[in-house]
């Protein structure tokens, strides 16, 4: 089953009829005699599911569930001999998936462990689906880079982050030059090609705490913080360069290169997002109308 389960009791009998049944249904098991051993094998060992006895000298077995729940990524079925002490819903508040009484009827833990494995299952896949569906949220079908949508509510945290700790901030604003043309010559299957292996290549020029998006049909963007004006050219610089060294094969034989015009500018403290992004565009577009395939700047330093 490839299932790792870990054992927890102070009776040795009893965690050896455990592991023996456990291992014959085809369990990779564990086993400890108190909680302290168990959480030494928790920092080691891929457990999935923690099976404990409750009464245990030390760290008892309901402890032993909130901090498993609290630092490993493992499911608990606690056990007790003692029904007038302990009851379901304690278990369960504590963070248990499910409650035995002892003696154990090997059967019984069996089923036990089907359902709360289906019911892990159930829970990774909702986690998956969940993780999914918001990447495809804050993500560009094409590029899979950030889209517009993330990249405004990105750059008020940014905005705010710089404002409050007086942080330097950069952004970068691209456009591809002459892409409708291309389009127009070779259709809008090509263009998208174009579109999404450019995305590759601006992700690949990026420091981890950069972040990149396509803003709009083909307009990308780039936050950059902690970053001042000089070094967000020095990034625009490495992009442009990477772009125009792309070949495009539309048609057999045929290379095809295209250009990118990028506008490189540093937040001016105190300046709301919208303006900041404006100064942005207006950069961008002046390196278009000098003929494309060029950074500008409008040389803004802050001094901190």
């Amino acid at each position: 089953m490839g299932l790792y389960i870990l054992v927890v009791d102070d009776e040795q009998f009893i965690r050896d009829v455990l592991c023996e049944s456990l291992v014959k249904t085809g369990y990779e098991v564990f086993a400890a005699a108190d909680a302290q051993e168990a959480l030494e094998i928790l920092k080691s060992k891929p457990v999935e599911i923690v099976v404990t006895d409750i009464k245990m000298p030390g760290i008892d077995g309901l402890q032993l569930t909130e901090r498993i729940k609290q630092n490993h990524d493992a499911d608990v079925i606690v056990m007790t001999g003692y029904a007038g002490d302990y009851s379901y819903e304690t278990a369960i508040t504590k963070g248990a998936s499910d409650f035995l009484f002892k003696p154990v009827r090997l059967q019984e833990l069996h089923l036990r462990l089907k359902r709360v494995i289906r019911e892990r299952k159930l829970k990774k896949d909702r986690d998956e689906m969940t993780k999914k569906l918001k990447e495809l949220a804050i993500t560009d079908g094409l590029t899979t880079l950030f889209n517009s949508r993330y990249f405004y509510s990105q750059l008020e945290i940014e905005v705010d982050r710089a404002k409050r700790y007086h942080q330097a901030l950069s952004l970068i604003l691209m456009d591809v030059d002459k892409l409708k043309p291309y389009n127009d010559s070779f259709g809008h299957i090509e263009g998208d090609k174009v579109l999404a292996r450019f995305g590759d290549v601006i992700r690949a020029r990026l420091r981890k705490m950069d972040s990149a998006y396509r803003y709009g049909g083909d307009e990308f963007t780039v936050i950059l913080p902690s970053t001042r004006g000089p070094e967000a050219l020095i990034v625009a610089e490495r992009i442009r360069l990477s772009v125009a060294r792309e070949r495009f094969f539309p048609q057999p034989q045929k290379a095809v290169s295209l250009t990118i015009s990028i506008g490189v500018t540093e937040y001016i403290p105190e300046e709301d997002p919208s303006t900041f992004f404006q100064r942005a565009d207006h950069i961008m577009y002046a390196s278009k109308q000098e003929g494309g395939n060029r950074v500008s700047s409008d040389s803004v330093h802050n001094p901190l």
